[in-house]
C-alpha cells in the first residue's frame, strides 16, 4: 500500500521495524525540505514576511493535530520532542506537585521504559505506591483485571494505548470512565497507536495523550503532549526560557504566556513540527481504518505461516495490532537479526525498552516484527523463508 511514495523503499531494503521508528514519505521530506529552502526563519520570533509565513506553517500543522486526535482546543496540542518529553513534563509538572503518600500509580508490566521510569521517580520521591494490572494469558489488559487493582487511594493510571512488545490494544475507554468515577487521571502512552488506529480522545474522554512523530511517518525529534486545557493550565513549566514569558523583570515579576506556549520555552521544532503536520495529512488521506484493516491482514499472514514453523516460539500469538514477537528456539536474538541482516530486512532484537516484561513472560530477548502500511506479503514471505531452516540460520551465523 502506497510503497511508491517512501524512496528509500528503492533501496532494496525490507523494513519491518517500524515500532521502533516508520519510514518518511516524500511528501514530509519536500515538506521540510521546503521550510529548510525557502523560509528558514524563527516562528513568532519576527515581524517580516518570512517569519510569519513560518507563523503560519507552524500554527496549522497544530491545528491539523488537533483536528486528527479530535482534540477541542488548539491549545491542548502541545509540541515537545517526543512521547519520553511529553510524559516527563505532566510527570514533573504535574503530577509531582498532587500525589502524595497514599496515592496509586496504575500501570503494567509490559509498558515501554517511557512510562514507566518517570512513574518510578515520582513514586520514590513522594512515597506513592506502582500498582500493575495482571495480565492474562495472552499478557494483555482486561478491564476485569483492571477492577482487581483500582481502589479509591487509585490517583493516576498510565497506559499504553498498543503496548511495543505484545501489540494489545488496551481498553482505554473503559478504563477511563472506571478511572474518573473515583476521581482518578488517566495518561495514555499513544507512540503505538496514533500512526495506527483511529484516535479521538473525546471519545476515549483521556485526560493526557503523548506521542512521538517519527513513529507515524514524522521527522524525529517531535512530538505532542495532549491535555485537558483545564489540566494543562496546571502544568508547572519544567522548562524556562524564551518565547514562553510574556516578561520578566526580576524574580518577583515574572509573566508566563498563556497555552500552549507557556509549555514550549525556547526555539521550538519549527521543520518537524511542520513535517508532522504533512505526515498527519498524509495518513489521512489514506484513511487509519484502512492503515489498521491492513496491518492487521498482514499480521494474521505473517501469524499463520510463524506458527507452521516448529523452532520458533511466538510470544504474542494473539497481538491486536502488527507487531509479533518471536524466538527462535536456543538462537540468541541478536544472532537472527544479524542473520536477516545479510539479506537486507530490518528487524528488532531484544527488550524493546519493556524492561519489566520478562517477569512475566520470562524471557528477556526477543525478535520484533513491527508492520505497517507499507509493508507486503511477499516480504513477509522472505521473511518465513529464512526462518524456516534453522540449520541454516546457525550455519550463516558462523561465517
Amino acid at each position: 500500500m502506497n510503497r511508491e511514495d517512501f524512496p528509500i523503499l528503492k533501496n532494496n531494503v525490507i523494513y519491518l521495524d517500524s515500532g521502533a521508528t516508520t519510514l518518511k514519505p516524500k511528501c514530509v521530506i519536500d515538506k521540510i525540505s521546503d521550510y529548510y529552502t525557502n523560509y528558514s526563519a524563527n516562528t513568532h520570533r519576527g515581524d517580516y514576511d518570512l517569519s510569519l509565513k513560518v507563523d503560519y506553517e507552524y500554527e496549522n500543522a497544530r491545528d491539523i493535530i488537533k483536528d486528527f486526535i479530535n482534540a477541542k482546543f488548539r491549545e491542548e496540542i502541545i509540541f515537545t520532542s517526543g512521547t519520553t518529553d511529553s510524559i516527563n513534563i505532566i510527570a514533573n509538572g504535574f503530577f509531582r506537585n498532587i500525589l502524595d503518600q497514599n496515592d496509586e500509580i496504575i500501570i503494567t508490566k509490559s509498558e515501554h521504559a517511557s512510562n514507566i521510569m518517570p512513574w518510578f521517580k515520582i513514586a520514590k520521591e513522594v512515597g506513592c505506591k506502582i500498582k500493575y494490572i495482571p495480565l492474562d494469558e495472552n499478557y494483555h489488559v482486561t478491564i476485569e483485571n483492571f477492577k482487581k487493582e483500582i481502589t479509591q487511594n487509585t490517583k493516576l493510571i498510565s497506559l499504553a494505548h498498543i503496548t511495543n512488545v505484545v501489540g494489545d490494544i488496551r481498553p482505554i475507554k473503559e478504563i477511563t470512565e472506571l478511572a474518573h468515577e473515583i476521581g482518578a487521571f488517566v495518561v495514555v502512552d499513544g507512540a503505538q497507536s496514533v500512526g495506527h488506529i483511529k484516535t479521538d480522545v473525546q471519545d476515549l474522554d483521556v485526560d493526557f495523550l503523548a506521542f512521538s512523530g517519527h513513529k507515524m511517518c514524522g521527522p524525529t525529534g517531535i512530538g505532542v503532549l495532549y491535555g485537558r486545557k483545564e489540566l494543562l493550565d496546571n502544568v508547572i513549566p519544567t522548562n524556562l526560557g524564551g518565547g514562553m514569558n510574556e516578561s520578566f523583570d526580576d524574580e518577583d515579576n515574572v509573566l508566563l504566556k498563556e497555552l500552549p506556549h507557556r509549555l514550549e520555552a525556547g526555539t521550538p521544532p519549527i521543520a518537524e513540527a511542520i513535517g508532522l503536520g504533512e505526515a498527519i495529512k498524509y495518513l489521512s488521506n489514506i484513511g487509519m481504518d484502512n492503515i489498521h484493516k491492513y496491518e492487521m491482514e498482514l499480521k494474521n499472514y505473517l501469524i499463520d505461516k510463524l506458527v507452521k514453523i516448529p523452532h520458533l516460539d511466538i510470544i504474542n500469538i494473539k497481538s491486536d495490532s502488527g507487531v509479533i514477537a518471536f524466538n527462535v528456539d536456543k538462537i540468541f536474538s541478536q544472532d537472527v537479526a544479524y542473520y536477516l541482516n545479510k539479506y537486507h530486512i530490518c528487524v528488532r532484537a531484544g527488550s524493546h525498552c519493556a524492561k519489566v516484561l520478562k517477569s512475566e513472560t520470562h524471557v528477556a530477548n526477543t525478535l520484533r516484527v513491527s508492520l505497517y502500511f507499507y509493508n507486503t506479503k511477499e516480504e513477509i514471505d522472505m521473511l518465513v523463508h529464512l526462518l524456516s531452516d534453522k540449520d541454516r540460520i546457525e550455519k550463516e551465523m558462523l561465517l
